[in-house]
C-alpha cells in the first residue's frame, strides 16, 4: 500500500510521541512492504504562535488530501488565558468539524500486566474492555445560540444543547455495528429524566435498537453510569452517548486503567480519520524524553485498522505493546519507578517486538 499520512505533532510532548509512532510506522512499512508518505503540519498553540491561527488553512488542506491523520496533543499553560479569543483547542474542534468526523471511538482496556496500576481493586478491573462511542460534532459544544452578555445588570453565560434525529441515528447505528464485532451489548447513556434533548436521543436509540435484535441493549442515566463505571466496569461493552457526556465519562473510565498514557482514540465517520492519544500535552515533561509513547503508538494501530484497513498490521503493533508490558517494561507514569524507561527506549522495545 501507498498511503499519505498527515502528522500533527502539536504542543508539549506531542512532537516526541508522534516521532516515536512514526518510527513504529516505518518498521511496519518495512515489514509489510508498504510506503507511507508523511506531511507534517501545525496545529494548536504552536500554530497560533507561528500563524495566529490554531488550524492554518495549509494544515487543513493537507489533512483533507491525506488518507489518515495522526495527532499528538494541543494546548499548554502558555495559551491558557480563558479571556483569549484564539485558543489551541479551537483548532482541534474545527478539524473534527471540517473532517466530518462525527464519532469518537475510545477503547478503555485494562492490560493484565497493568491491573495493579489501577486505582480500583484488581478484581474489580479484571476483564475491563469497553469502547466508548461519543458523538463528536453536535450537542452543547456546537449548539447555537451561545455567548455571554449582561441581563438585568447581571453577567450571564449561555449555551445550547441540540441534536437532530439524524445525528443520533448515525452514532447509535455505529455503536450497534461495533457491538456486533465484539460482545454484542450496547449501553446508551442520556439524561432523559430531565432533558428534552435526551428524550429525543432515547427515542431514536430505541428505534435503531429494534433493527438489531441480536444485540443486547440498555439505557442508563448519565449519573448512574458515572457510578457503575466505578463499581462494575467489566459489565460494559460498547457505550454510546452524546458529546458532553461522552467527554466526561470516557475520561472517568480512562482512569480505571491507571494511566492516560495507555489509551488511544479515533475520530471517524467523515472524509478522513483522525487518530490521537487521549492524554494532554503534559507541558511539565515536554522535551525531557520521559513521555509514554504507548497511547500514541496504539492510536497508530487504530489508524492502520480503521483509517487504512490494515488489520494484520494493527494487530502486530497491539501484540508488540502487550508483549513489552508483559515483560515488565514500564515508563514512569505506569509504575516504572527507578527503572523507568524513557520515550526512545520504550519505542525501541516495541519495534523490536514487532
Amino acid at each position: 500500500m501507498k498511503a499519505k499520512v498527515t502528522l500533527l505533532p502539536g504542543d508539549g510532548i506531542g512532537p516526541e510521541i508522534v516521532q516515536a509512532t512514526r518510527q513504529v510506522f516505518d518498521a511496519v512499512a518495512a515489514k509489510f512492504d508498504h510506503q507511507f508518505e508523511y506531511s507534517e503540519q501545525l496545529i494548536g498553540g504552536i500554530a497560533i504562535d507561528e500563524t495566529g491561527n490554531p488550524l492554518p488553512e495549509e494544515t487543513l488542506g493537507a489533512c483533507l488530501e491525506s488518507d489518515a491523520i495522526l495527532l499528538g496533543a494541543v494546548g499548554g499553560p502558555k495559551w491558557d488565558d480563558p479571556a483569549a479569543t484564539v485558543r489551541p483547542e479551537q483548532g482541534l474542534l474545527r478539524i473534527r468539524k471540517e473532517l466530518g468526523a462525527f464519532a469518537n471511538i475510545r477503547p478503555v482496556k485494562v492490560f493484565d500486566a497493568l491491573a495493579a496500576a489501577s486505582p480500583l481493586q484488581p478484581e474489580r478491573v479484571k476483564g475491563v474492555d469497553i469502547v466508548f462511542v461519543r458523538e463528536l460534532t453536535g450537542g452543547i459544544y456546537f449548539g447555537t445560540p451561545r455567548g455571554r452578555e449582561v441581563r438585568d445588570d447581571v453577567r450571564v453565560g449561555f449555551d445550547t444543547m441540540i441534536y437532530g434525529a439524524d445525528e443520533v441515528e448515525r452514532i447509535v447505528r455505529m455503536a450497534f455495528d461495533l457491538a456486533r464485532q465484539r460482545r454484542g451489548k450496547v449501553t446508551s447513556v442520556d439524561k432523559a429524566n430531565v432533558l428534552d434533548t435526551s428524550r429525543l436521543w432515547r427515542a431514536v436509540a430505541h428505534e435503531v435498537a429494534a433493527e438489531y435484535p441480536d444485540v443486547e441493549y440498555e439505557d442508563l442515566l448519565v449519573d448512574a453510569m458515572a457510578m457503575y463505571l466505578i463499581n462494575r466496569p467489566a459489565d460494559f461493552d460498547v457505550v454510546v452517548t452524546g458529546n458532553m457526556f461522552g467527554d466526561i465519562l470516557s475520561d472517568e473510565a480512562s482512569m480505571i486503567t491507571g494511566s492516560l498514557g495507555m489509551l488511544p482514540s479515533a475520530s471517524v465517520g467523515g472524509r478522513v480519520g483522525l487518530f490521537e492519544p487521549i492524554h494532554g500535552s503534559a507541558p511539565d515533561i515536554a522535551g525531557s524524553g520521559k513521555a509514554n509513547p504507548l497511547a500514541t503508538i496504539l492510536s497508530g494501530a487504530m489508524m492502520l485498522r480503521l483509517g487504512l484497513e490494515l488489520h494484520q498490521e494493527a494487530e502486530v503493533i497491539e501484540h508488540a505493546v502487550d508483549r513489552v508490558l508483559a515483560a515488565g517494561h514500564r515508563t514512569a507514569d505506569i509504575g516504572g519507578g527507578a527503572a523507568s524507561l524513557n520515550t526512545n527506549a520504550m519505542t525501541e522495545l516495541v519495534i523490536a517486538a514487532l
